[in-house]
């Protein structure tokens, strides 16, 4: 029991290391040769998890292979504009001023349900308000609407707005973030005076986000 515990440990370990080196990105924004390695990479290791008689090492050795042959492909992709069409292709435009480019949409298997999903996600519900919808390789759609339904701006609308930074947390489940506090530029006894005008202490506050201009927002815990 205790062998298989540190097995499975190491193995994880090993895989949280792997995925930190090759980067973050979200499951659904994963390019088709990332999503093969990381299907490959959860099935090697729960080879030598279930069956204790597989040497530890079968599982790291391939696990390491693949991630290294990742990181080297992601370098020359990033290098190479023919290399990273081959492997990872192009977008499509599907839709164009407002129409639906079938053969695009049939080159790509997407169903009509497929399509409408898609625009839904993006909350259009209304083929007619797309201008432009492009198919990423990653699958996703993204989508330019026509200028009658675009969301009104303070640009669109002729005024002016001064620039904002946005907000940091600066305490986080009743412990202060000293990263939020160097951004706001808060010392720790300014903080301190804020609570105390506010009638807190640090550990009363569940949540609390401020901006340079310290304009704070605090949500306290529930008891």
């Amino acid at each position: 029991m205790l062998i298989s515990f540190l097995r499975t440990l190491i193995l994880y370990s090993v895989v949280i290391c792997g995925m930190r080196i090759m980067g973050k990105r979200q499951l659904g924004q994963l390019q088709p040769s990332e999503l093969v390695v990381t299907i490959l990479i959860s099935n090697i290791a729960t080879l030598p998890i279930e069956n204790s008689d597989v040497p530890l090492i079968l599982g790291i050795i391939p696990i390491l292979t693949l991630m290294s042959f990742e990181v080297i492909l992601s370098v020359l992709t990033l290098k190479s504009v023919r290399l990273r069409r081959l492997i990872w292709g192009g977008t499509r435009v599907i839709i164009k001023d407002g129409r639906i480019d079938q053969k695009a949409l049939a080159g790509l298997r997407y169903s009509v349900d497929d399509l409408m999903e898609q625009l839904r996600q993006n909350e259009i519900f209304d083929l007619r308000q797309v201008e432009y919808a492009v198919a990423e390789t990653t699958g996703q759609l993204s989508i330019c609407k026509k200028a009658l339904f675009e969301p009104i701006t303070p640009k669109t609308a002729g005024m002016t707005v001064a620039p904002s930074a946005p907000p940091a947390i600066i305490i986080s489940d009743r412990k202060t973030v000293q990263q939020g506090l160097s951004y706001c530029k808060m010392q720790e006894d300014e903080l301190q005076k804020i609570l105390q005008k506010e009638g807190y202490r640090p550990e009363d506050i569940f949540l609390m986000t401020c901006t340079p201009d310290r304009d704070y927002y605090i949500v306290p815990v529930e008891h």
